[in-house]
């Protein structure tokens, strides 16, 4: 792959142009990332209060109370997608779905323990400690190439 940058002080947006000889899964994912993380963030809210949250920074969504919580090293926030909604938005960006009310930052993750018959038991940068339920147990070890 050849990367080329050209820089237009005139410009006020970034535009990225693919050029490919077909479009191969290869091409669709690297398109899918470049949107995902051209719109690197996702609103959290506290009570009132807005903050943009850099999704790098995530360690992980779940369903709380009929809400979606966002986890970071900074606290907890509340987001206004769904998980599902997460779920596809982020794929690309190496965020997983571990349970039916969870999504973990897969950049994040720093063990993960497969002794467990059926499931994983995956421990986060903060020391937070999930569960892979044994229904997505197997789509997790495909994206670690496990």
């Amino acid at each position: 792959m050849k990367v080329n940058v050209v820089l237009e002080p005139e410009r006020t947006d970034i535009q990225v142009t693919i050029h490919a000889p077909a479009a191969t899964p290869e091409v669709e994912a690297l398109a899918a990332r470049l949107l995902v993380e051209g719109n690197g963030t996702v609103l959290g809210f506290r009570g009132a209060e807005a903050t943009p949250l850099n999704l790098a920074d995530i360690l992980r969504f779940y369903g709380e109370d009929k809400e979606v919580r966002a986890q970071t090293a900074a606290g907890l926030y509340t987001v206004r997608q769904r998980l599902y909604e997460l779920e596809e938005r982020l794929a690309a960006l190496r965020f997983a779905r571990i349970s039916h009310s969870e999504i973990v930052n897969l950049r994040q993750v720093t063990a993960l323990d497969l002794t467990l018959t059926g499931t994983i038991r995956i421990t986060l940068s903060d020391g937070t400690v999930c569960w892979a339920s044994r229904r997505y147990v197997k789509r997790i070890k495909e994206v670690l190439g496990l």
